[in-house]
């Protein structure tokens, strides 16, 4: 297996026939210039959001396949209506058509960053070695992540849980423009991340997190069907919570398979800060709805017979719109595109529609 050369001196593997790229975009993709020596071995899946008569351009030298609206509605038929349109939750499509075992997704515009060394930061790189690694999320390392060269498990850590679990889920971070909501963003709108955190660690056991999708990387075979970003955008009442939502049902599934998510390295740079007005009428209902959508995930039980990612995600739908809708009736459109993704996704995935669990289950 092809290796690249970490900056710890450990080889990681490449996996370039095992990762695809998962790119959501309205516009031609030069940002990719700048990502050309990391990205150029993988191939890209680009999905095209907004009108499909636009032409994007993709640098030459990069293997890619790019999706429009009508691929959409072609590939999944009726079932397209689970793919928000003009709003990035187009990319967890991407997510559905490929084929590979390892998904990185990063948003347009998001560049390389550097340490505080100066030295570029191979994103992916990172994120492999995330998944390759064991999660720890039954008990906290207080030296993060103990599978990292230089560091190990703590005096009084139990070596019964020293193995770990699988990691399912890699989130990166980002300098320069923080991932922040609306009334943030008005608040400190010249508020710029300069601390770059050499950290990774994982989120415990019970633990809910806002995951952002522009710097993501996971196990498509572990926690892929899970990792569905909501109905979002036009037409929807609600936009920009579409990765938050499959943050928050991954990590319910995770928990319950015994799947673990690591945060931190890798830092991308986010280049730039969109437009708080715009941002404030998309996340408006979100910042309500979200008090009463924490507490559902956060007392949110699976049954035991629940043993693929699938089950577990479509016991989820059932318990959104029995608890949720009584929110708004948002959420019974949202849970009935939650089973029509999981069909979708069954139907493109026939050999993955039950995939096998670390326990051997199915």
């Amino acid at each position: 297996m092809a290796t690249v050369e970490a900056s710890s001196h450990t080889p990681t593997p490449l996996l370039k026939d095992e990762l695809d790229i998962v790119i959501p975009t309205i516009r031609n993709l030069d940002f990719l210039e700048m990502w050309r020596p990391f990205f150029e071995p993988y191939h890209l899946i680009i999905v095209q959001d907004g009108d499909p008569s636009k032409t994007i351009k993709v640098p030459d030298g990069f293997d890619y396949e790019l999706y429009n609206r009508n691929d959409i509605n072609r590939i999944l038929g009726p079932k397209a209506s689970c793919i928000s349109f003009k709003d990035s939750a187009c990319r967890c499509f991407g997510y559905m058509v490929s084929k590979k075992k390892y998904i990185f997704t990063i948003d347009d515009d998001c560049f390389v960053a550097k340490d505080p060394s100066g030295k570029l930061i191979n994103a992916l790189e990172q994120h492999i070695k995330n998944l390759l690694s064991p999660s720890t999320p039954h008990f906290f390392n207080t030296l993060y992540d103990p599978f990292r060269d230089g560091a190990d498990f703590v005096r009084g850590y139990p070596f019964t849980l020293r193995e770990g679990v699988k990691t399912a889920v890699s989130h990166g971070l980002w300098l320069n423009i923080p991932d922040y909501d609306a009334p943030t963003q008005l608040v400190k709108p010249r508020e710029r991340n300069t601390r770059y955190v050499d950290a990774v660690l994982t989120i415990p056991k019970g633990t809910l997190f806002p995951m952002c999708g522009m710097n993501l990387a996971f196990d498509r075979e572990l926690i892929g069907p899970a990792m569905y970003f909501g109905l979002m955008g036009d037409g929807q009442p609600i936009g920009r919570y579409d990765d938050m939502w499959a943050g928050w049902c991954i990590k319910v599934i995770c928990d319950h398979l015994g799947l673990g998510v690591k945060t931190g390295l890798p830092y991308i740079w986010h280049s730039k800060a969109s437009n708080p007005f715009v941002n404030l009428r998309k996340e408006y209902k979100g910042i309500f709805w979200q008090e009463e959508i924490i507490p559902f995930f956060q007392s949110a039980v699976l049954p035991k017979d629940c043993t693929s990612v699938q089950k577990c995600y479509l016991e989820l739908s059932n318990q959104v719109k029995e608890k949720l809708s009584q929110v708004d009736p948002y959420f019974d459109k949202l849970a009935d595109a939650m089973v029509t993704w999981i069909e979708a996704w069954n139907e493109l995935n026939p050999d993955g529609a039950s995939a096998k669990l670390p326990n051997g289950n199915a």
